[in-house]
């Protein structure tokens, strides 16, 4: 078969949506991703796409197809914090690379779900490392709005986005201060003024149409009213920047906000006073641990890098390994995401939550029980997205599974079978292809050149 006929023949295989299968995993170990430690010989059973039982003492139903999982760890897919899956191809070419829109006459209305392509090799490097769902992401470009992410998840399947307009990224701190013109002053009078602005822009749109029904809804304004609404007096928005930001103010898009030194993260709490239907998380917080105790008062949850102890600009000069453990004793929700410090790919999520673990074993270090770091790449970090049921092994969740053939949170362990839905995938990827091609090539056929 002809190079075309097979690639032709994986677009069609992708493009239709696989059947959700029941199966039971018996006589694993078994972390179900809640905080608890893992269960020895315990059973998941998926029946329709779902999460039935997991446990020790779960009977298997009958009819239901079973896998031993003798040897094997069983938990559920892990879930990738602010990802650019789908986004890229090939970062240095900018042709397949939509990640950010430095040109854009747009900030807030930008929205990374049109564009997602589930066909991407970082789609099939992540699901091969054991990623059932994630977070996706544009980076800011011209403004310290970034624009609106999306929830996805990972089958091999074009319908990816499971929800789109998930949340609103804006950058604040030293790059925030950079893309508002050169101060955190700046960057401080634009956000408000925008957030300002949206509630004015909604608030104008609410009284000339009510709420939206039977039009198309766009960035949380009913579309035939982005066009009319009155803008009266000095406006720095677009309409349709205006009307993506609506629902930020009114607490039905999250918000998230990427800020790191402490200084920062109290401003941004502050900024809760002046809106308080925010639905806020903070994004990076390597300073999180100085001021834990407002966090965890504020009730805002964060996504941190694990990994990140270094002193590499002004904003990150108290950065430490024990960041993510002070903060989770502080009682504030942190999932782990990020990438800078493990390689850049949600992959080696599994790294950075057992470096949590390993924490424990330094002397003066806080770090992690096994439970609480594997929550921190599963269940917390959908939960923060609004996903309860994603990322945890419980009854009604989704069927989303790994099988491993270790420890997790071992760098040596690694996914050997995973499944979506109930669907099982293909470990397939271009990495796994070039492995095979050479595994076992004959050296006869290369060129004389190598011979010296």
């Amino acid at each position: 078969m002809s190079a075309r006929l097979l690639l032709g023949a994986a677009l069609v295989a992708l493009a239709a949506p696989a059947a959700a299968q029941d199966v039971a995993i018996t006589g694993a170990t078994v972390a179900l991703g809640d905080g608890s430690e893992p269960i020895e010989n315990a059973t998941v059973v998926v029946q329709g796409g779902r999460v039935v039982a997991a446990g020790s003492g779960v009977a298997v139903p009958a009819g239901v197809p079973t896998l031993d999982g003798s040897d094997m760890w069983v938990t559920p897919g892990l879930f990738a914090s602010l990802t650019s899956l789908g986004l890229v191809d090939v970062d240095a070419v900018s042709e397949s690379n939509d990640l950010d829109a430095d040109d854009s006459p747009f900030s807030a209305a930008l929205d990374v779900s049109p564009v997602i392509n589930p066909n991407a090799q970082d789609f099939a490097y992540s699901r091969a490392g054991g990623v059932t769902r994630a977070s996706v992401t544009p980076e800011a470009g011209a403004s310290i709005f970034a624009g609106q992410g999306a929830l996805v998840d990972l089958g091999a399947d074009y319908d990816a986005v499971v929800q789109p307009r998930a949340f609103q990224l804006i950058e604040m701190g030293e790059r925030g201060a950079r893309l508002a013109g050169g101060s955190r002053t700046s960057a401080h009078a634009l956000l408000r003024n925008a957030l300002h602005e949206a509630g004015s822009f909604g608030e104008a749109a609410q009284l000339r149409g009510g709420s939206s029904s039977g039009g198309s809804t766009v960035v949380g304004v009913d579309s035939r009213r982005i066009g009319s609404t009155d803008r009266s007096g000095d406006v720095l928005l677009t309409r349709f920047d205006a009307a993506a930001l609506v629902p930020v103010v009114s607490g039905e898009q999250k918000l998230y906000i990427r800020v790191e030194r402490a200084a920062d993260i109290l401003a941004m709490l502050s900024l809760l006073e002046e809106f308080p239907e925010l639905d806020m998380v903070l994004v990076g917080a390597t300073e999180g641990w100085m001021v834990a105790g407002q966090i965890a008062a504020a009730g805002v949850p964060v996504i941190a890098v694990a990994l990140r102890d270094l002193p590499v600009s002004f904003e990150q000069l108290a950065a430490t390994q024990s960041n993510v453990g002070r903060m989770v004793d502080a009682g504030v929700m942190v999932g782990i995401g990020g990438y800078d410090s493990s390689g850049d790919h949600p992959r080696n999520l599994p790294q950075q939550a057992g470096n949590m673990v390993a924490l424990n074993w330094v002397t003066g270090a806080t770090g992690l029980s096994w439970g609480e770091a594997f929550a921190s790449i599963t269940s917390v970090p959908a939960r923060i997205a609004g996903m309860d049921d994603a990322g945890v092994l419980a009854a009604g969740a989704h069927g989303d599974l790994v099988l491993w053939d270790g420890d997790p949170l071992e760098v040596s362990s690694a996914p050997v079978r995973v499944f979506i839905e109930g669907v099982e995938q293909s470990l397939e990827n271009h990495q796994t292809r070039l492995r095979e091609r050479y595994r076992s090539l004959d050296e006869s056929e290369l060129p004389r050149g190598y011979e010296w």
